[in-house]
């Protein structure tokens, strides 16, 4: 189960046993923390808790004050701000370097209902929602704190009649409308005839596609770190072995198939990560064809660099997404193991899916969540061409 779903789980218990609660969620970020913009807690009156905000330096403040929103009924925003040495004034002292902000809101408004259905909505669907928030307001802009205006996966969107009354309602569904298509997550500032408006605009993410193609003792890991993530895994046996849906209980889908019925049997889009790992190399060749012009956001093989060359050089048509391939699968860290290997394979999916490049933190300038371009690393393209003049 992912935190969402968790929080989602608790929410819903919480409200048919008729138990109060609050809903808090990071909306803003600057400089060092644990979380980024959108992580999630919710807190019922009897103090338990569901999700983290930070590395357990904010949990307790953050949970005391939603007992007394979870009283109040009233939104609020608080600021955590441990860039100075005096932060210990209330009685943190966590040294991070950073301002977190973090909306409270109770979880009996209609509005954190909206955004619940909608977290459940992106869960079940598999595609992208996004969500607007008021955080802060000056002036007299006949809107509250804790507003929203939600877009769903569908496209279909809805909005509070308080967006309507400043001019720039119909732009914040459209900052959320670009936001799905990939622009991202971030504070907006709109000034308007009546006072300024922050609203902080959030991408919801649903949870990473993994497809295993290929079911042998070192597929089990893998399934079991990815669930361990909460990611939607498929296992896919081109052996069609029966006995395997009991072996990979753990994986949310099983398919049973030949290798040229893969693409039909399975659901590959532009946010899916596959491994591909039949040890079979026709049965890969066979499947590589056709991974390789589909859009999707990984694909990592197994086995040596070699192994892989050989085969892009076998496929004689034209190859449309060679950028995404990975191969060898993983992360350099040494791995030997089945369950190291896997461990290496996951940390290269994350890196990829973050844009990152997986290397050591400590060689990183600058917050360690800010966006940072990949480097340039050696391309398949240019092996497979290297490759071809060689064979020539």
């Amino acid at each position: 189960m992912t935190e969402t779903e968790a929080i989602i789980a608790a929410w819903r218990q919480a409200s048919e046993q008729k138990v109060r609660g609050a809903l808090a969620t990071v909306v803003r970020v600057e400089g060092s923390a644990y979380r980024r913009p959108g992580a999630r807690m919710f807190v019922t009156e009897n103090k338990q808790r569901t999700g983290v905000l930070s590395g357990g330096c904010l949990e307790g403040d953050v949970a005391d004050r939603a007992l007394r929103v979870i009283e109040t009924g009233e939104p609020i925003v608080v600021t955590y701000d441990t860039t100075s040495d005096d932060d210990i004034v209330w009685g943190l002292g966590i040294g991070c370097r950073g301002v977190v902000q973090v909306l409270i809101e109770p979880a009996a408004d209609f509005r954190c209902a909206g955004l619940v259905q909608l977290l459940a909505d992106c869960e079940n669907s598999a595609l992208r929602g996004a969500v607007a928030t008021v955080i802060r307001c000056e002036g007299e802009p006949g809107i509250e704190i804790g507003a929203r205006a939600l877009v769903y996966p569908d496209g279909n969107s809805k909005s509070e009649v308080g967006f309507y009354r400043m001019f720039c309602g119909p732009e914040v569904v459209d900052e959320l409308r670009a936001a799905v298509r990939g622009c991202g997550s971030g504070v907006r500032r709109y000034e308007i005839e009546q006072g300024i408006v922050e609203v902080f605009i959030e991408v919801i993410e649903p949870q990473l596609p993994l497809v295993i193609i290929g079911a042998g003792d070192d597929a089990l890991p893998l399934v079991t770190l990815a669930k361990n993530l909460g990611w939607h895994t498929t296992v896919v046996d081109t052996r069609s072995r029966p006995a395997i849906v009991e072996r990979f209980a753990d994986a949310d889908e099983i398919v049973l198939c030949r290798a040229e019925d893969v693409s039909d049997r399975v659901w590959l889009t532009e946010r899916t990560a596959v491994v591909l790992m039949t040890h079979n190399y026709l049965q890969d060749l066979e499947i590589l064809k056709t991974l390789l012009n589909t859009p999707l956001r990984y694909l990592g093989c197994l086995g040596p660099r070699q192994r892989t060359e050989q085969m892009l050089l076998e496929i004689a048509e034209e190859i449309a997404f060679l950028k995404q391939l990975y191969a060898p699968a993983g992360l350099d860290i040494g791995a030997d193991t089945p369950m190291e290997v896997a461990f290496s394979i996951v940390s290269e999916i994350k890196a990829v899916v973050a844009g990152r490049e997986g290397g050591l933190l400590r060689l990183r300038m600058g917050p360690i969540h800010a966006p940072a371009p990949r480097a340039a690393i050696r391309s398949f393209e240019s092996l497979k061409m290297q490759c071809e003049v060689a064979v020539a």
